[in-house]
């Protein structure tokens, strides 16, 4: 009977201890299970972040929704369709290389501009995947921002952020009828403008590896905000440039007249110093009031650089090619020295240009002294490349 007992005893141990595993068995099967299915719903989730819209009710386009890809929003044509007005005329704001350019406000209340291409063909779709795929990944105050695009079968448009005093090109040179309220811009304004847009240049130039060539750098490609803080915009013919110190790439010769570089016309050679002469043009704009080309000018006055060249170096010419808009409210110091950063950087030879970091670095102490009620700064600006035997010291011409 005790031998009989004993087994019992043995027997339901082994029961106990056999369930007791069963059931840790059954529970770290659950754990398993549920892991599996949180990690899913999460995959699940991720991937469809990065996919576009599916199509909702066509007659409730406030109800649209916004998807992500690569950071930048994909929005449903209809949506864009509504924040505009149906794109109306009345909407319209500007017309670049790229389309009509449209304010517009969405769902939230945001404002935007948006723009529409009207570039059929192989160079239209290039643009556009072009912005998208550097403004996607391009992160800089000084340049304007790309919130999202639509895509949407031969309907390609792309939403900024909206700048409120448009482009600098508009304030320089007034167009009546063109919708904004021009601004006579002092000189402590533009010389903000020169530094903050030669800040978006050396972004592009000098932190991104390998570097972004513009390409198309111009005055109505800096655009302005409420308080006229400047950002770099419209990246449609920007290029990659060449990882290799003074390298360059070869490309079709794209760009606006008189502000593209001689070697780049000449031989399709681009480089960052094919910017850097650009923003020289755009620094002789600020100075001077005059477009880059103008052949209603007299005889020698039709292209702004071969004009203005010679006279950058001698203070009482600096004097005779400055914009009368300013009525002369500027110091001749500041003026010499950023006179003579234009001529570097619109020298011929591309040797002889600035890096765009030099040309920053030139412009901050300006700035900074317009800022307060410091003394005026009359240090020369220094440059990291070569003078042209040709170009005076800055130094000398403000003696």
């Amino acid at each position: 009977m005790e031998e009989d007992d004993e087994y019992r005893r043995q027997a339901r141990v082994v029961l106990v201890v056999v369930v007791v595993l069963a059931s840790l068995a059954v529970a770290s099967l659950l754990v398993a299970f549920s892991y599996y299915c949180y990690i899913r719903s999460k995959v699940s989730k991720r991937s469809n972040n990065n996919t576009r819209v599916d199509h909702e009710d066509e007659g409730d386009s406030g109800k649209l929704e916004v998807t992500t890809d690569k950071g930048l929003q994909v929005f449903a044509f209809k949506q864009l369709h509504s924040a505009t007005g149906g794109f109306s005329k009345s909407n319209v704001v500007g017309h670049g290389g790229f389309g009509l350019v449209y304010r517009g406000v969405l769902n939230n209340g945001r404002k935007v501009a948006i723009k529409l291409m009207d570039q059929a063909g192989k160079q239209g779709e290039d643009e556009f995947k072009m912005e998208v795929e550097l403004l996607g990944r391009l992160r800089s105050p000084y340049l304007l921002a790309l919130l999202g695009y639509c895509s949407d079968n031969n309907r390609k448009l792309l939403v900024y952020d909206y700048m409120a005093n448009g482009g600098l090109q508009e304030h320089l040179y007034p167009v009546n009828g063109s919708g904004l309220v021009a601004f006579k811009l002092d000189w402590e304004t533009r010389l903000k403008i020169a530094l903050e847009a030669a800040k978006g240049l050396e972004y592009l130039h000098e932190h991104c590896s390998p570097p972004v060539i513009h390409r198309d750098f111009k005055s109505s490609n800096i655009l302005l905000d409420r308080n006229f803080h400047a950002k770099v915009s419209d990246f449609g013919l920007a290029k990659i440039g060449s990882e290799k110190a003074g390298g360059h790439v070869s490309t079709r010769v794209l760009g606006t007249q008189g502000y593209v570089s001689p070697e780049y016309a000449l031989t399709g050679h681009l480089t960052t110093k094919s910017d850097v002469y650009s923003y020289g043009v755009v620094l002789l704009e600020l100075l001077t009031g005059r477009v880059p080309v103008d052949m209603k000018r007299p005889p020698g006055e039709g292209v702004l650089v071969s004009w203005a060249l010679p006279r950058l170096t001698d203070r009482e010419k600096i004097v005779e090619i400055m914009d009368p808009a300013l009525e002369g409210q500027y110091s001749m110091k500041e003026v010499i020295q950023v006179a003579a950063i234009a001529a570097m950087c619109v020298q011929p030879e591309a040797d002889y240009r600035p890096l765009m970091a030099d040309v920053v670095q030139s412009l901050v102490p300006l700035v900074k002294y317009n800022r307060s009620s410091a003394s005026k700064i009359g240090s020369s600006p220094s440059f990291h490349a070569p003078k042209s035997p040709a170009l005076q010291d800055p130094g000398k011409a403000s003696e």
